[in-house]
């Protein structure tokens, strides 16, 4: 029953995730931390900064490495042929049709139509990010500060992403080592 989950619900992202990789994020997240639970919010964070840092499409490499981590070699191999399978198919089938049709206006309205889409999906899940971080040991102040460093960062100072993602992964993992170093000190003055 795992494999026929991991599947369908790798085949819905494949066959809905119109845009590529920004609008099959949130399809994602919905499957696999909302509806199926194999992961929360967090881990999810954790995976898809993850692959942003990697190169190489992020639908497959997250059906891969969730995939793996729900359904063995199997599972990732079920994943990435659901995620892969739907879209040669679409590709194959639109690509005939929109080249069939591409002076008509419905056409052209049609892909102007996908960005807002995206972006409103997009949106929504940053925003679930957001709530989720304030409600961590960040806090407002610090989730904030981030945004808006990582916005400069990222529009004004032209840095690429996965420079960013790298440095706060590392920070993060600092932080923690820290973090367990003083708890450490602290066990050990009190004994």
């Amino acid at each position: 029953m795992k494999q026929a989950d991991i599947f369908m619900a790798f085949f819905r992202v494949g066959i809905l995730g119109y845009g590529g990789g920004p609008s099959s994020i949130p399809l994602v997240h919905k499957e696999v931390v909302d509806k199926y639970k194999w992961m929360d919010t967090d881990e999810f964070g954790d995976v898809l900064a993850l692959g942003n840092a990697l190169p190489g499409p992020i639908a497959t490499k997250m059906a891969g490495y969730i995939g793996y981590r729900v359904g063995g070699l199997l599972g990732m191999v079920n994943a990435l042929v659901a995620t892969i399978v739907p879209t040669i198919v679409l590709m194959i089938i639109l690509l005939t049709a929109l080249n069939t049709f591409k002076d008509q206006p419905w056409v052209a309205g049609m892909t102007k139509a996908v960005v807002p889409v995206v972006a409103v999906m997009l949106a929504t899940l940053t925003w679930d990010f957001v709530k989720k971080s304030s409600k961590s040991s960040l806090g407002w102040g610090w989730t904030l500060l981030f945004t808006a460093a990582s916005l400069v960062l990222l529009e004004i100072v032209n840095i690429h992403p996965a420079i960013i993602i790298f440095v706060l992964l590392a920070a993060a993992l600092l932080k923690k080592d820290k973090d367990e170093k003083n708890e450490a000190k602290k066990e050990k003055n009190l004994a």
